[in-house]
C-alpha cells in the first residue's frame, strides 16, 4: 500500500527534473582498474575533457525532458567513490523525490564483476527509485 501510495503522488505531482551526469576522475578510473603508475601526464587535461562531455551529456538530456514537458536542468557530479553512492548525495542535496536511472545492459557476468549502478541504487535506495530498462536499437 505504502508503494501505491507513492506512485500516486509522483503521477500527480510531477516534479522539476535534474538530469544528473556523473564523471569519474581519471586518477580514480586508474586506482579502481589496479593501475600502479604514480601520476598520468595529461590528467588534468583527461578530466577536464570528462567535465565537458558530462556537461554536454546532461545538457542534451535536459533539453529532451524540456521538449517532452519537463522543466529541467543538466547537472554533473563528480564521483571519488562509487558512482551510486554520488547518485544518492545528490538526490540527498536536491531532496529528489523520484531517481530514475537506466540499465547499461553489461551482462551477468561483468555486472557480477564489476558491479551495477541500478542494482547499487536499488539495494541502497533512500528514495524511490524507477530503473527503466535498456530497449534494443530497432
Amino acid at each position: 500500500m505504502a508503494a501505491l501510495s507513492v506512485a500516486v503522488e509522483l503521477i500527480m505531482r510531477p516534479a522539476d527534473a535534474v538530469v544528473l551526469v556523473v564523471w569519474t576522475p581519471i586518477a580514480v578510473q586508474l586506482a579502481r582498474g589496479g593501475s600502479l603508475l604514480a601520476a598520468v601526464p595529461n590528467e588534468g587535461q583527461l578530466d577536464e575533457e570528462e567535465i565537458a562531455a558530462a556537461q554536454g551529456l546532461a545538457d542534451a538530456g535536459a533539453e529532451a525532458a524540456r521538449r517532452r514537458g519537463y522543466n529541467a536542468s543538466g547537472r554533473v557530479a563528480e564521483a571519488n567513490e562509487s558512482v551510486a553512492k554520488t547518485i544518492n548525495d545528490v538526490a540527498r542535496e536536491i531532496d529528489a523525490c523520484l531517481v530514475v536511472c537506466g540499465q547499461r545492459g553489461r551482462g551477468a557476468f561483468a555486472s557480477a564483476v564489476l558491479g551495477s549502478v541500478s542494482h547499487q541504487l536499488s539495494a541502497h535506495a533512500e528514495r524511490p527509485v524507477l530503473i527503466a530498462p535498456q530497449h534494443p536499437a530497432q
